[in-house]
């Protein structure tokens, strides 16, 4: 389930938040705690990027089926 928060996140917000969270499990030095919490927050962080994603390639296919039907009329 998705917070409010998660759902208002644009696309380049979620992925430099992502890289800020990879790059401190990656530093290390983190309890175990913080470093669970810290891959928790990736793994949410990873699901926005993939439907922001997802969502622009529906667009593109969209808009490419859209033309395609205009060219063959």
């Amino acid at each position: 389930m998705t917070s409010k928060a998660e759902e208002t996140l644009g696309y380049e917000q979620a992925r430099d938040e992502l890289i800020e969270v990879v790059r401190r499990l990656e530093a290390g030095g983190t309890t175990l705690e913080e470093s669970l919490a810290l891959w928790e927050r990736g793994e949410e962080l990873a699901k926005v990027c993939r439907r922001w994603l997802e969502g622009a390639r529906a667009r593109l296919d969209a808009a490419l089926a859209e033309e395609e039907d205009e060219g063959d009329k």
